[in-house]
């Protein structure tokens, strides 16, 4: 679990969603920077890592709406899988406030991003400075399961339709999908290897 994180498990290692968590407020706030000072040198990380950053990842925000405003956070751990209905899943920090906002609503939203929106990225990740709060960095609009990118590629809304479970050290989020919305004139982004990559 990440440090700061209060998460219950039951008895069969599944996170209940009837259990609460600390406010995000109530933890305290950390600098996250994208390299640590004593981190090994590449060929020196660790081999799942080494290998998860050569696989092209998708660059997604999750965003859901709070009584106090929308939230977000940057995913690239995520798949859609084909289906009647389609669903979504990914791996959460459990830390993240849209985690908490998604286990309160149950619905949240998910924009694929462009190539022009890297700062946006790495700003909802907490690796570069938001003044004023990453939302500000983007035009946004409402929908019914949450705020979406206003020029995305493409967006989703989802509904949580299981109990999040630990995956390694996140939580893997099983949602339906309820509603697509895809702008064919518009290219997403890839991440690989620590870049972005235009498509």
């Amino acid at each position: 679990m990440t440090a700061g994180s209060l998460v219950t498990i039951n008895t069969h290692g599944a996170f209940s969603l009837r259990e609460r968590r600390c406010s995000a407020d109530t933890l305290g706030r950390v600098t996250i920077h994208d390299t640590h000072p004593f981190a090994p040198a590449g060929p020196q990380r660790r081999p799942v890592r080494r290998f998860r950053g050569r696989l092209p990842a998708p660059v997604t925000i999750w965003a859901a709406s709070t009584g106090t405003g929308p939230v977000g956070l940057t995913v690239s751990s995520m798949l859609v899988a084909d289906g009647e209905p389609g669903e979504i899943v990914g791996l959460i920090d459990p830390a993240a406030d849209v985690f908490e906002a998604l286990l309160d609503t149950q619905l949240w939203a998910v924009s694929l991003l462009t190539y022009r929106d890297r700062h946006l990225s790495d700003a909802m990740a907490g690796l570069a400075p938001a003044p004023g709060g990453p939302f500000r960095l983007a035009q946004w609009r409402d929908t019914g399961w949450g705020p979406v990118l206003a020029k995305a590629p493409g967006w989703l809304g989802a509904r949580l339709m299981a109990e999040p479970v630990e995956a390694g050290w996140s939580m893997l989020v099983r949602g339906v999908i309820e509603h697509i919305e895809i702008d064919e004139t518009v290219n997403p982004v890839a991440y690989v290897r620590g870049r972005y990559r235009e498509l």
